[in-house]
């Protein structure tokens, strides 16, 4: 196995330990400190994968499949974990967990006819602005510039979640016609 497939299941694995020290009580008062450690640990290491697989030809059918799906659960755990502590609207979190759903069936569809999508500007701003949206919700600090922050940066990520769907739906279209 080579070193970003590895980095890929470090991601996986961080997972229920950022949940852990975001939600559980115990915690309380440093919890979220921890969970913010693993969560920019865990978002470094999806940077650091793709770029060692590239530039040292180290792309795997492994790494094509969990990459992106060590991404939107890193994702949406944390989305889910900020609709139950109040710093998230649930309408928000549906609306990105449902281009994930969508763009995971295109994908699904295109690889049937393969057909490889690969990931668009649009999709690489997405999730970073999800990430830095997560971050700063997570922070959580009583300044109301920081507050403003992250009400810009939720609706930021919102406007691409959306703008990056329309995009993959545009440019793969054909993926979902009748093939014969």
């Amino acid at each position: 196995m080579n070193l970003p497939n590895k980095l890929t299941i470090l991601r996986v694995i961080l997972i229920p330990f950022f949940v852990v020290f975001l939600m559980a009580p115990y915690f309380e008062g440093y919890g979220n400190y921890i969970a913010l450690a693993i969560f920019i640990v865990a978002s470094l290491t999806d940077m650091l994968d793709g770029k060692i697989a590239r530039k040292y030809n180290l792309v795997t059918n492994f790494g094509k499949f969990m990459d992106p799906l060590a991404d939107k659960l890193l994702v949406c755990s944390a989305l889910i974990c900020l609709i139950e502590s109040g710093k998230l609207a649930a309408w928000i979190v549906i609306v990105i967990i449902a281009r994930e759903f969508i763009i995971s069936g295109f994908r699904l569809v295109a690889s049937d006819n393969g057909v490889v999508i690969a990931a668009s500007y649009w999709g690489k701003f997405k999730t970073v602005s999800q990430m830095l949206m997560v971050i700063v919700l997570i922070l959580d600090l009583p300044h109301p510039a920081f507050r403003m922050l992250g009400t810009v940066l939720t609706y930021l990520a919102l406007i691409l979640t959306v703008v990056s769907l329309m995009d993959y739906i545009v440019k793969n279209k054909d993926v979902l016609k009748e093939q014969k």
